[in-house]
């Protein structure tokens, strides 16, 4: 994703932490992430939640597909995107204040509960060892410390953004 207005530093960009008292269900899911893409100006987004299996670990069911009401596919911004995780924390990088306070009226209005939102430092500003040794020392920048050091980085998905009018 380029940056839509000009040049900023990583140091004049905000970052964002959503914590909902809740865990969300896919529907709301659904509705906050294409309204938090719809404010444009975004750089990156991070969802931290419980791993939803695909199979069944061990016991009795082992090997076997697991039918989870909360594991769904969504569409984001036109885009369907698998998520394999539940949404019990968001973190948003933005290039500017005002898609921060949008994004903020956008939680609001799309969460029936309360909700924690903190503005700071959540995503790492350099490559670590282990960033390194995943993807060499060329890495993108947008992917420095997004996946867990234990998974694949094919875990990543990208949502392309649309041009934003700004009537977020």
């Amino acid at each position: 994703m380029q940056n839509p207005t000009k040049e900023i530093s990583e140091s004049e960009m905000i970052q964002i932490q959503i914590v909902p008292q809740r865990i969300l269900n896919p529907e709301t899911s659904e509705k906050l992430l294409t309204e938090i893409y719809n404010c444009g100006n975004i750089r990156r987004v991070l969802i931290q939640g419980s791993r939803i299996p695909a199979v069944v670990g061990y016991g009795p069911g082992k090997g076997q597909k697991v039918q989870h009401h909360l594991k769904k596919t969504l569409n984001i911004g036109g885009q369907e995107v698998e998520i394999n995780v539940t949404l019990s924390k968001l973190y948003v990088e933005v290039y500017n204040k005002e898609t921060a306070d949008k994004i903020k009226e956008k939680c609001e209005n799309v969460l029936p509960f309360p909700f924690e939102y903190y503005e700071g430092v959540f995503f790492k500003k350099h490559s670590t060892v282990v960033d390194y040794a995943k993807m060499g020392p060329d890495a993108d920048d947008l992917l420095i410390g997004m996946s867990d050091p234990k998974a694949s980085v094919d875990n990543i998905k990208f949502i392309e953004q649309k041009k934003s009018d700004n009537n977020c």
